[in-house]
């Protein structure tokens, strides 16, 4: 069994909001969690926000729509976390972002499984990048993290969830997943009004004739239409 977590907050510091910003006139952050629920390989989704009052309106929209909410700690992310997978019995988690409408259920699947065959503590696509940023998909040992939580006190390692994984590899078993094409220069997550500007604009050419559109569907569309294209560099 395998326990996706999403993690949002609106106070983003760079885009605040922009959770709940509306992608064809539905809010981002029930966007993601439309494309995550696609995925074959998770049973269970959670989104995990903060208790603090500015989440209330967050906490609400998800619930409201169907789909499960748990509440914690602001800035302790690592903690928040703890406390989803406490409440359930799976040992293999997901870790997904809420800024990431356009994540791609087939990579998540795929990440996952490339978990599962390995035998690793920690797996990602993030690790040796090669997927557009927005792609991000962290697959962990709950366990993995419960060590994290009894090794680390560093606030960054608190806020950044799986960074207390990942910069020990002497500790745990890493196992990156790449593509055979790099497509790492590729922006496709939601940090800056015109990363939100590039959302819409693929759901509005895509969603309609196919809401399932993937990794795939996006680059032919950039390929029609290449102004649209966004890039790393471009908030290098």
């Amino acid at each position: 069994m395998v326990l996706a977590i999403l993690q949002a907050r609106t106070s983003s510091h760079r885009l605040p909001g922009k959770v709940l910003s509306p992608v064809l006139g539905t809010p981002l952050i029930l966007r993601a969690l439309e494309r995550i629920s696609r995925a074959e390989r998770i049973d269970v989704l959670v989104l995990a926000t903060s208790s603090d009052p500015s989440d209330d309106q967050l906490a609400e929209v998800v619930s409201r729509a169907g789909y499960r909410v748990h509440r914690g700690p602001l800035d302790d992310v690592l903690t928040r976390f703890l406390q989803v997978i406490d409440g359930h019995d799976e040992e293999t988690v997901v870790r997904l972002t809420g800024d990431n409408a356009l994540s791609d259920p087939r990579v998540i699947d795929d990440v996952i499984a490339a978990h599962l065959a390995s035998g690793a503590d920690y797996t990602a696509n993030t690790l040796e990048r090669s997927f557009p940023r927005g792609l991000d998909v962290e697959v962990f040992r709950a366990d993995a993290l419960r060590a994290v939580d009894r090794l680390t006190s560093t606030d960054d390692e608190r806020e950044h969830v799986t960074l207390g994984i990942y910069r020990r590899p002497g500790v745990f078993r890493l196992h990156s997943v790449t593509q055979p094409l790099d497509r790492s220069e590729l922006r496709w997550t939601v940090d800056y009004p015109e990363d939100l500007a590039f959302a819409r604009a693929v759901y509005e050419d895509l969603y309609d004739a196919q809401p399932t559109f993937g990794q795939q569907e996006i680059l032919d569309l950039l390929d029609r239409r290449p102004e649209l294209v966004r890039r790393e560099a471009d908030h290098a």
